[in-house]
This record gives C-alpha cells, sequence and structure tokens, in this order.
C-alpha cells in the first residue's frame, strides 16, 4: 500500500516523508514496557520505581486550599496572557527570602506554564539557522531540541566525575565559542545530582561575557538543597547583566502537573521571553498563578520537603553501598547518579553489563528496582528518592526491600 500523501508533508525536523517509520524506541518507552512485563510476571511483588522524576506527594494543604478558593473567583476565569501581579511580587518576595536577590516584578520577572515551556520557547528568542547553543550532556534536551527545530546546532559538554559533573568551559573549542549565542546548564543537575559553587558561576559569567553568551540556569531544583543555603546565579555580581534563571514549583513545592514556574533575571531577556510567549499561550489559570503565590510566600513548605529527600538519600547512600557501588550523597535534588557495575552474578548465573541500558532493564527484570540509564558521558543510573511511600517507617521499609534485593546479587566493578 502506498503512504498517504500527508506522509510526503511532515518537517524534515521531526523526521520527514520517514516520520513514524523508525523502529528504534526511546529509552523511557523501554523502561515502560519493562517495568509492565516485570510486573505481569512477578504479580504480587512490589515494583519499587526509583526512576520517576516527580514527587510522590501532593501539594499542601494551604496551597490546595488557596487555588480551590480562588478557582471559585470570577475575575480569575479569563485569559491570564502574560501573568497576573499576584505571582510576579510573590516571585520578588521568594527571590529575595531564600535567594537575597532583588527583582523588578514589572521587568525582571515573568510566569511560565512549567519550566519545559520556557526552554521551549527560550530558543525563538534568540537562534537563527547556524546559530549555535552549548548544552551539557548528560541532561535535560528540550531547549537543544527546539533549538535544532528552528535551524539551530548543538554543542554537547560532556559532565563527568573528574570534573565534579560541571562543564569544562575550558574545553569548549574555539569556533563553538565564536557562533554560540546561549548556554544552558542545570544545578542542581538533572541527572547527576551535582550542584554549582559560587566560583563556577563567577566562572560562567565571565565567559558569557567575553564571549557574548546569554546563560539561562534552569534552577528547577535550586531549593532543594540538602547543606547551606540556595545559590542562585544572580546572587554572583554580574549575573544579570548575561543570565536568566528559569525556576519552577513542580519539585519544591510537589506542584508538578500545576505547570508553574518562572523566568527571572535579565530584563531584556526577560521581555523578550514576554513577547514571544506571547505568541505561544495564554498565560496560565490565574487560580493556580494565586495558590503558587501563597506556596512561595511559604518557603518552609521546601524546606520541610528537602529534608525528606535528605532522609531518603542517607539510607539510599547506605543500601548501594553495602552492594559495592561508589554512591555519594548529592548536595540537593532528588537523584542520586552512580557508575553501574561491570556485571553481576544471581542465581549461579553471570551477566555482563555493556552499558546503563543492560544494568537498568536487569534490575527492572530480575530485581523490580526501576532506575534510569544514561550513557552520554560514561554509564551511570539515576536513582530517584521520590519513590512511593507512606511516611518515614514506611521508608525505611522500601530502602530495606531494595537493600534485601540488591543483596541477592553478586556485584562486580
Amino acid at each position: 500500500m502506498n503512504d498517504p500523501y500527508i506522509q510526503q508533508l511532515f518537517a524534515e525536523r521531526i523526521g520527514g516523508a520517514d516520520y513514524g517509520k523508525s523502529t528504534a524506541i526511546y529509552k523511557f518507552e523501554k523502561i515502560k514496557r519493562a517495568k509492565t512485563a516485570a510486573r505481569a510476571a512477578n504479580p504480587g511483588v512490589e515494583l519499587i520505581d526509583m526512576g520517576v522524576g516527580e514527587p510522590d506527594e501532593m501539594a499542601y494543604p494551604q496551597v490546595l486550599d488557596a487555588l480551590c478558593k480562588e478557582a471559585a473567583k470570577p475575575e480569575n476565569r479569563g485569559y491570564a496572557d502574560n501573568g497576573g501581579p499576584d505571582f510576579r511580587n510573590a516571585v520578588a518576595r521568594y527571590m529575595k527570602a531564600v535567594y537575597g536577590v532583588e527583582l523588578d516584578p514589572q521587568t525582571e520577572v515573568i510566569h511560565s506554564i512549567g519550566s519545559k515551556a520556557a526552554l521551549r520557547i527560550l530558543p525563538l528568542c534568540f537562534i537563527n539557522p547556524g546559530d549555535m547553543v552549548i548544552m551539557t550532556v548528560p541532561g535535560y534536551p528540550i531547549f537543544g531540541t527546539h533549538a535544532k527545530y528552528v535551524g539551530g546546532d548543538v554543542y554537547n559538554c560532556p559532565l563527568t566525575a573528574d570534573n565534579d559533573f560541571l562543564p569544562d568551559l575550558d574545553a569548549i573549542p574555539e569556533h563553538v565559542k565564536a557562533c554560540a549565542k546561549v548556554m544552558v546548564i542545570n544545578y542542581p543537575n538533572n541527572p547527576t545530582g551535582a550542584s554549582a559553587t559560587r566560583e563556577f558561576f563567577e566562572k560562567v559569567i565571565a565567559f558569557a561575557k567575553e564571549n557574548n553568551i546569554v546563560i539561562v540556569q534552569d534552577a528547577a531544583y535550586a531549593s532543594l538543597i540538602f547543606e547551606g543555603k540556595p545559590l542562585s546565579i544572580l546572587q554572583v555580581p554580574g549575573g544579570k547583566d548575561v543570565a536568566v534563571e528559569l525556576h519552577s514549583l513542580s519539585k519544591s513545592y510537589n506542584m508538578t502537573g500545576w505547570r508553574i514556574g518562572w523566568v527571572c533575571g535579565n530584563p531584556l531577556v526577560v521581555k523578550a521571553f514576554s513577547d514571544v510567549k506571547d505568541n505561544c499561550d495564554s498565560g496560565q489559570f490565574l487560580a493556580i498563578q494565586k495558590a503558587a503565590a501563597v506556596g512561595l510566600d511559604n518557603p518552609s513548605i521546601t524546606e520541610e520537603i528537602s529534608a525528606k529527600y535528605s532522609r531518603r538519600m542517607d539510607l539510599l547512600v547506605d543500601a548501594l553501598r553495602a552492594s559495592g557501588f561508589d554512591a555519594k550523597k548529592p548536595k540537593g535534588s532528588f537523584f542520586l547518579y552512580t557508575a553501574i557495575p561491570t556485571s553481576a552474578e544471581k542465581d549461579g548465573k553471570k551477566i555482563a553489563f555493556k552499558s546503563a541500558e543492560d544494568f537498568s532493564q536487569f534490575m527492572i527484570k530480575e530485581l523490580l528496582i526501576s532506575t534510569v540509564p544514561w550513557d552520554d558521558a560514561g554509564a551511570f543510573v539515576r536513582f530517584s528518592v521520590t519513590f512511593e511511600s507512606k511516611g518515614k517507617d514506611d521508608e525505611q521499609r522500601v530502602i530495606g526491600e531494595i537493600k534485601q534485593r540488591l543483596g541477592s546479587v553478586n556485584f562486580s566493578f
């Protein structure tokens, strides 16, 4: 049967005439299929999902109550466009209280429908065909994907353990720096859990000024820290000259599905984002913005959530190290990133792992523990401490089960 004419109309950016014909399976789809098969083969056995990158609990009661109250008000029913004053002002108060950063809510803050939407829109502000974006790998690819959609190119900086999972700015080639317009960083980092230092941000700012580059710091996990105080690139002198920071309530306030965040920093970049955004969406529901403002005025919520993840991290590190993993507690986020073993022996059978994906599939099928593999810069897996549990006692139970299952295998490293 011949292809319908529509098959010839797809844009080259998604595959052109070959769109939909690839047999390649995205790694998250492989994980989903493996989990389904493991549950079917082991009825009644709990599958421990440590691959989920979203909180396991609801938003806090005061935020939920505010949403219900605000959703019932007729004045909140219409288009939000580029946002209401309540949320902008709350962001300014929050950034001052948590980071010590002064922001003009009218010119240096704009809401977004989550960080993903911001990362999709920002390339439209800067990237022409042939322009370069500097990204980090492993990492969240959305900005780079959309930069390529509009004809840009991507240069990937590997994040490796020997550089504390920070990009090596000195290793970026001169021809890349010459045509790069934007560099995207993300700290605390997904998936490595690494945190930036003030010294690193100082170096990034100097790099941006020297090479006429805009810095986009995806700070979705910035307030989820286990020691010290949260760090913003905008705290560092010169940060606002070259950078915008993307924040989100998804992870720090258990509000993933609410889709609310913001872009803040350099006023000219914020204005450009606002203008392009106005042609991409009609803003997030005002009731969600006002409920989010209630959350932002209560940063102790995030402190409680951080304490929970820190507690779980301690338990997980102990369980992994007992089986030989070189696991180290990160300084923030809810991700633990560790190198995979070279092989495993279970029930007298030895299995070699050629990639992190091999190891991840083994963990799901043999131990019913789900993780996310990363083979971009070495073979690593990401454990997330957002596994489902009901309170501290249940956390102990879940980690105990993980430790027991890992202990049934002899890993070689």
